[in-house]
């Protein structure tokens, strides 16, 4: 029979990976050459680019940021300019640090992302044009393409370093 102290100090050595919080951080849309452009039939080009950042908030606690900034154009005029950023704050306990990164770079996008597409395509729904809606995007994928470029970068870096002597 075990004693409440044991079971105690097992639950707390037992891992925790939980969301504590998901919040619309940052939420801009401009608009800077309405209304002319707005008479304007031509499609317009929509260039989306993303970001994944996170920071410690305290022991064990964690905020992991997902921003994209969305511009539509005509003819090298913006139509419209969202940027939005959607965090989660995460706790993470007694996690083996092998798996704290694949948490940071894939599980926490992966909650956030769903958030953050809503919200962009509400957003430019209410200044009056058809919603974009995001793609669904493979966090393990995009995780595992940095992670090449990083170790090839390492490796290059070292190389350029020799060749431009």
């Amino acid at each position: 029979m075990s004693t409440p102290d044991a079971a105690d100090a097992a639950q707390q050595s037992q891992p925790v990976f939980a969301l504590q919080r998901c919040y619309l951080k940052d939420l801009s849309l401009e608009q800077p050459n309405s209304p002319q452009i707005l008479l304007e039939q031509a499609q317009p080009t929509v260039d989306v680019q993303m970001n994944l950042e996170s920071q410690n908030l305290a022991d064990g606690v964690v905020e992991v940021c997902v921003t994209a900034t969305i511009t539509a154009r005509i003819d090298q005029r913006t139509l419209f300019l969202v940027e939005g950023k959607q965090a989660g704050i995460f706790e993470l306990r007694n996690v083996p640090q092998e798996h704290v990164d694949l948490l940071l770079g894939i599980a926490c996008p992966q909650t956030v992302y769903p958030y953050l597409r809503a919200n962009l395509a509400d957003a430019i729904t209410r200044a009056g044009f058809p919603p974009v809606h995001l793609a669904e995007i493979n966090f393990q994928a995009m995780f595992e393409a940095q992670r090449a470029q990083q170790e090839q970068g390492q490796g290059g870096a070292m190389a350029g370093g020799a060749g431009l002597n």
